[in-house]
């Protein structure tokens, strides 16, 4: 057991970034040395790269830094021996994981079944359609939220996170690629769409046409879902959430609309 005082000089000198980092959503990750020289020492580092503090050493800091991304990736709290000036240190690394929430767009068939399988896997749940005769409590008892609002607008005021995983399946181009548009210029750590393999290149195209870069087109994850030769909705339910337990331990596979985007 290893206890420490949020009083030390380490924890002063992150604890202000990383407070920000939580309330923003956002995934990082904090390394202390639990046992050796630098007993203490902290090193933060956050999804993008950006790093704060130090365990005392640069060498053993470029170290640990490539060990915390992997662990960031598959989103792992644990710990490891390193070797530093032929001295054995233990460091610990602390990964926060930012709260899940899942946003459905277009209240149709499948998002029945998805919103409840995504409740009971802990994400927080939004349904957004702006048909009212679909985006209803009686189709969508277990929903957490339910905006009858175009998904474009209503995803804008959502500030999507990293902890945001966005499914886009109303099947309906007016509705679909506006919301593609903001989903994927978002921080979202999950972008689908529901469509068949033949349209991909076309979707595309008009995502381009919207702003869309080609490095945000290869996030997108089209046709939705993994590839689990589902047909009834509570199977394509399945596959889609499937894929989003996937992204976040970082065990996804190259998707056809990425294929595509890399030709």
């Amino acid at each position: 057991m290893f206890v420490e005082t949020l009083d030390s000089p380490d924890w002063r000198e992150i604890y202000p970034s990383l407070k920000t980092c939580l309330e923003k959503n956002q995934l990082l990750a904090v390394a202390t040395i639990i046992s050796g020289p630098g007993l203490g020492h902290k090193l933060m580092l956050r999804q993008d790269g950006r790093m704060l503090g130090s365990l005392g050493s640069v060498a053993l800091d470029e170290q640990v830094r490539a060990w915390i991304k992997d662990k960031l990736t598959i989103q792992e709290t644990t710990w490891s021996t390193f070797q530093v000036s032929g001295e054995k240190v233990e460091v610990f690394v602390d990964v926060f994981t930012p709260a899940a929430r899942m946003v459905v767009i277009g209240a149709v068939h499948i998002a029945i079944p998805l919103v409840t399988l995504a409740k009971a896997a802990g994400y927080h749940t939004i349904v957004i359609d702006p048909r009212a005769a679909f985006a209803t409590r009686e189709r969508f008892p277990d929903v957490d939220e339910l905006i009858v609002e175009w998904p474009s607008t209503a995803l804008e005021k959502l500030h999507t996170d990293e902890g945001t995983y966005i499914a886009v399946i109303s099947h309906d181009e007016k509705l679909d690629n506006p919301a593609l548009q903001v989903a994927l210029t978002s921080q979202a750590c999950y972008v689908g769409v529901l469509g068949t393999r033949k349209n991909i290149s076309q979707r595309l195209v008009v995502l381009r046409e919207l702003g869309v870069t080609e490095e945000q087109l290869i996030r997108l994850r089209a046709p939705i879902g993994m590839n689990l030769g589902a047909i009834l909705p509570d199977e394509i339910a399945i596959s889609i959430l499937a894929e989003m337990v996937a992204a976040r331990h970082g065990m996804l596979e190259t998707s056809e609309a990425h294929a595509i985007v890399s030709v």
